[in-house]
């Protein structure tokens, strides 16, 4: 069955949020555009990456990138999923990366800096 906005045969772009990893930033939680694989940071997240990639390119469903998490959303139309189909591994950051992460960037005052 094929959903549309997920494409469960595209690996994730990376273990962290491909943009932050570029300018040296920081994020909370990561999330996977299920559709090309781009991970991206959550919106308590200084910068919101995962959103910004979304409202770019049109890819509105993302799941969690978090271990032990499966839920899927979709910022077309605020729906939010328990679950969705399996995606090309990994399913998550290794589970050794810390959160907040990457470890050495997050800020000691980060939970000042976090969106609300």
């Amino acid at each position: 069955m094929s959903i549309p906005g997920v494409d469960p045969s595209v690996p994730p772009s990376g273990t962290g949020c491909v943009e932050c990893d570029e300018s040296g930033g920081w994020w909370v939680h990561l999330r996977r555009c299920a559709q090309c694989g781009h991970v991206g940071c959550c919106d308590n997240s200084p910068e919101q990456h995962g959103r910004k990639h979304a409202a770019s390119s049109g890819h509105s469903m993302i799941t969690s990138f978090e271990p032990g998490e499966d839920w899927f959303y979709d910022f077309s139309n605020d729906n939010f999923y328990e679950s969705g189909p399996e995606l090309a591994p990994p399913d998550s950051h290794p589970a050794d990366q810390p959160v907040p992460g990457p470890k050495g960037r997050v800020p000691v005052d980060w939970q000042t800096k976090m969106n609300a």
